[in-house]
């Protein structure tokens, strides 16, 4: 089956779940942008929508309840995806529900939700810049299989990759050891490896000729992290 029929399917299944207010926000709220993201980012991405949630419900710090407009759910994992249209929350009518918006945010974040902002607009235009992006948040939770990682390239290598593209593409071994809370035996071993396979190149120092970075030579839109 292709896009339209697992959509239809998945929708059929949560709103068979529901009632009441549930059942009538995901009929309202499901709509253009959320569609947009699934169809050109996740389904192309993932291929399924197993463990992902729409519309779905969290009380907030006053109990007062609110809709995410995607909930990835994965063991103890929670990914909250907003597609923001293009209202405009600037203008002063607005500034209520924009402050509104923000505080839910931030409130998730603190309760230890990650928060994926996504422009429609940037949907519209350039869908393979944002699938590029969540690919790289969401593939250490989904794992190697689900996401079609390059041969080869265990998890573990894949965020080592993950650390070095946000640290601007040098990496030291005492870097990994904080970030994967492992010894620097092994992270140098991991370090090694994606030298061997070609995605770092060993950086050696002028005067003790020592190899104390790595710095990763690949692109983000390459083939392990498209």
């Amino acid at each position: 089956m292709g896009f339209a029929e697992v959509h239809e399917e998945w929708l059929k299944v949560h709103l068979k779940q529901r009632t009441g207010e549930r059942k009538d926000r995901l009929q309202r709220g499901h709509s253009y942008g959320e569609i947009l993201f699934l169809e050109k980012v996740w389904w192309p991405l993932v291929g399924n929508f197993k463990d992902l949630h729409p519309e779905y419900e969290i009380a907030d710090w006053r109990g007062m309840k609110f809709f995410v407009d995607l909930m990835l759910c994965v063991g103890d994992a929670r990914i909250a995806f907003e597609i923001k249209g293009y209202g405009p929350h600037v203008e002063q009518a607005d500034r209520t529900k924009y402050r509104r918006e923000l505080n839910r945010e931030l409130f998730l974040q603190a309760v230890g939700v990650k928060v994926i902002s996504i422009a429609v607009d940037e949907l519209e235009s350039n869908a393979e810049l944002v699938k590029s992006f969540v690919k790289m948040i969401v593939f250490p939770y989904l794992g190697k299989r689900e996401l079609g990682l390059g041969v080869g390239v265990n998890r573990v290598e894949n965020e080592i990759i993950r650390l070095a593209l946000v640290n601007g593409k040098v990496i030291r071994p005492v870097d990994v050891v904080k970030h994967l809370e492992i010894n620097e035996k092994t992270a140098i071993k991991y370090l090694s490896q994606l030298s061997e396979k070609g995605h770092f190149h060993a950086v050696v120092s002028g005067r003790t000729k020592r190899i104390n970075k790595y710095e990763y030579v690949g692109s983000m839109f390459d083939t392990q992290m498209r």
